[in-house]
């Protein structure tokens, strides 16, 4: 039986590239993604949820697995439209996350 595995990467173009991203699964925590990054890990078949977190926004995506099935998220730290006005203004910008499933 081939595991299944997750991977969750933070490569995306419109990424603003600071504040680490804090990525847990299942409620064990696998790191911190840093731009340019991601992190895999094999999982059982089956239910799962991860939880991604800027450290001031969460998303949590409940997914399922199959045996052999590998599992890929695409995590981004944006900016949006008053952030770098207020980053500016005030050294602190509301940040927003996106995290989807792409494959």
């Amino acid at each position: 039986m081939h595991p299944a595995s997750i991977t969750i990467a933070r490569t995306h173009a419109t990424d603003i590239g600071f504040r680490q991203l804090v990525i847990t699964l299942d409620g064990e925590r696998l790191g911190d993604l840093l731009f340019g990054e991601s992190v895999q890990r094999d999982v059982a078949p089956g239910p799962h949820r991860l939880r991604v977190s800027n450290t001031l926004v969460w998303k949590t995506l409940e997914f399922d697995v199959k045996t052999g099935e590998q599992v890929r998220f695409e995590a981004i730290n944006r900016a949006g439209k008053l952030t770098y006005p207020l980053l500016l203004l005030f050294g602190a910008a509301p940040l927003y996350l996106t995290v989807r499933r792409v494959g």
